[in-house]
């Protein structure tokens, strides 16, 4: 016999939920039998998402252990030195506009 198994074994807080929301959610009219087959299914659903959650857990633990091992050696530390050059580039028209009321308040000036 194999020392860990490739099937999970279904936990008894599982069943009881999975049971709890199939009555929830019968219908009038609904057999027992189909009752516990939507609470297989339920069931099923919890499991493949636990499963999910813990491989993302993983996933995200093998992230962070991969950062903190970056971080804490000090045999690769690189400093990148970052310069900004800022570049102020302004529009045309706010200018044009500007000059065409100055250009029309001068007309007008000399007009009247």
């Amino acid at each position: 016999m194999t020392r860990y198994s490739k099937k999970h074994p279904l936990s008894a807080a599982t069943r009881d939920e999975a049971m709890r929301i199939a009555r929830g959610t019968q219908r009038p009219g609904q057999t027992t039998e189909q009752t516990k087959l939507i609470a297989q299914g339920i069931q099923k659903g919890i499991e493949q998402y636990k499963k999910q959650q813990s491989a993302r857990a993983r996933e995200l633990d093998k992230e962070l252990k991969k950062v903190k091992q970056h971080r804490a050696s000090p045999d690769e530390v690189r400093e990148i030195e970052v310069q900004e050059k800022v570049v102020f580039r302004q529009h045309w028209l706010p200018w044009t506009l500007l000059v065409a009321s100055w250009l029309a308040m001068a007309a007008w000036w000399f007009v009247v």
